[in-house]
């Protein structure tokens, strides 16, 4: 079991990064939230998790323990497997899954692209209980670093495209959740909101 990996960021992708780790670069795959705190050349660690089946081996890359460990839980459900998992965590961090799970909230996971009614009901009867209740300990989101140029638009529209968006209607959501001119930028927060958005729509 790999469980984190530490490194110099070589790439990063729509939907992975690639780190080098002791002269190997990993090819981690990761949520948009994930990718949004990576910077190409700069060093990182993610928590991972490695997914084996019979014709490969893929590794996860998380921010911290309580993503990995959501998305692991997350799994366990009949009919989720890690791609699937993944997007959970792209739509909603692991408080907010949390949050949902002990509500009820079939809407709120109904959100995320390929999570249909039994999805969500099958999460709701599965997970309660399991990731443990709402604002538990170490359950806060890790801050964001903030973007030094408008390159967040692009990381956005990337990752609501490659979460199957239309470009059209990922740009649309964008300028309508864009925080002012001239504020700090915070690319996760601004995902999240355009995703909710465009959840609405």
């Amino acid at each position: 079991m790999i469980a984190s990996v530490s490194g110099v960021v070589r790439q990063v992708r729509l939907d992975a990064a690639v780190i080098s780790v002791g002269g190997v670069g990993m090819l981690v795959q990761a949520s948009p939230r994930t990718l949004a705190g990576l910077r190409e050349g700069k060093p990182a660690e993610l928590a991972t998790s490695l997914v084996v089946r019979e014709d490969s081996l893929t590794l996860f890359g998380f921010t911290d323990d309580d993503e990995r460990s959501t998305f692991e839980a997350l799994q366990s459900v009949s009919g989720i497997g890690p791609r699937l998992a993944l997007s959970l965590l792209a739509v909603h961090e692991p408080e907010a899954l949390r949050r949902a799970i002990a509500t009820d909230d079939l809407a709120a996971l109904r959100k995320v692209p390929g999570v249909g009614l039994k999805s969500a009901q099958r999460m709701v009867l599965e997970l309660k209980g399991k990731l443990g209740l709402p604002g538990a300990p170490g359950s806060a989101p890790a801050a964001a670093p903030e973007p030094d140029d408008e390159s967040w638009r692009g990381q956005v529209r990337d990752a609501l495209v490659g979460l199957g968006w239309a470009a059209k209607a990922a740009d649309d959501a964008i300028t309508k959740v864009a925080p002012p001119a001239g504020e700090p930028v915070d690319v996760p927060a601004v995902l999240r909101a355009a995703l909710q958005r465009l959840g609405r729509a």
